[in-house]
Formats: structure tokens, C-alpha cells, sequence
């Protein structure tokens, strides 16, 4: 990290590997690296598709979601999970969530890990996760690194603020 830091540390581990749930990790930990924190990212299971060259694929879950409200005709729509059973949702969701972005002058996702890549965030893959699910560091952006449990632990020790994401 930068010379000079104050030696604030913090560590997020990332579990969540959905669009909505990709915004608080990258928000958080780039926020951080602009306050001189130190900030480590520890990307496991459903979160290490936040690590993949390609984040076109993210959607947003609206099963088990009851506070997604969509602004909608004026109004704020809410969205009931028994909608979640119907084919293609998701995906509805997921676009308008992009639209929302963009007109809302929000980055995206890819804006955001890229400026946490810029920030000297350390990004930190989950070795088993990508063993389980038999995707390969080639799948993956290059800044990420290698590591198990025994690597997010070590940074957490350390660390002034510790989340779960």
C-alpha cells in the first residue's frame, strides 16, 4: 500500500456474487484506499464471480429480496418474492437495475474494481473456491492473487475493521 499510511488496515471478505451485492465491497474498499486504509479483499465462493474478466453476467437476485423497491412510473414498486418464480425476472431486474445506473450517473461495477485496482487494494481470490467450481486464474482479472483461509486470517488479525460482504 502507500508510503506514509496511517496503518489503518481493514479486510472485507466477499461472498456475494450478485450485481446488487458487488456495489458495498468495491464502494467500501475504495472509499477506505482513499483515506490511506490499507484494505484487503478476500473474495470466496459466490463472490469470486466478482474476479472474472468478464462481470457482464452479474444479475441481480430478486428471490429472498423483500426490500427491492424499483422506482417505477413515479412511484416506488416492490418487488414480491413469489415474482422471483417467474422465468426471466432476474434478468428484468437486472436490466433496469443498469439502466438506473447509468441514468443515475452511478459506476458500474467494473469502474469501481478498477479503481480499487488503481488504489493498491489488495485483491485476494479464494484458492479452494476456484478449485471447486473448476475455474482457472486465467478466468480471472491478473491483479488478483492466490490465497486460502490461512491468507484472509492473517490480514484479518492485523486488520482495524473487519466485514463480512
Amino acid at each position: 500500500m502507500s508510503e506514509g499510511s496511517n496503518n489503518k488496515k481493514m479486510s472485507i471478505i466477499v461472498t456475494k456474487g450478485t450485481l446488487d451485492w458487488a456495489y458495498p465491497p468495491f464502494i467500501l474498499a475504495s472509499t477506505a484506499a482513499s483515506l490511506d486504509v490499507d484494505v484487503t479483499l478476500f473474495f470466496t465462493f459466490y463472490g469470486l464471480q466478482l474476479l472474472k474478466k468478464d462481470l457482464s453476467h452479474l444479475q441481480i437476485s430478486t428471490l429472498g429480496n423483500p426490500g427491492m423497491e424499483m422506482p417505477m412510473m413515479g412511484m416506488h414498486m416492490t418487488m414480491p418474492n413469489i415474482i422471483s418464480a417467474i422465468p426471466g425476472v432476474d434478468a428484468m431486474a437486472s436490466s433496469m437495475m443498469r439502466s438506473l445506473i447509468k441514468k443515475k450517473g452511478v459506476a458500474s461495477i467494473p469502474e469501481l474494481r478498477d479503481i480499487c485496482i488503481e488504489s493498491d487494494v489488495k485483491i485476494v481470490g479464494c484458492q479452494m473456491t476456484l478449485d471447486l467450481f473448476e475455474w482457472t486464474p486465467e478466468m480471472m482479472i491478473p491483479e488478483m492473487e492466490l490465497g486460502g483461509a490461512a491468507t484472509y486470517m492473517g490480514e484479518a488479525l492485523e486488520s482495524d475493521i473487519n466485514l463480512y460482504i
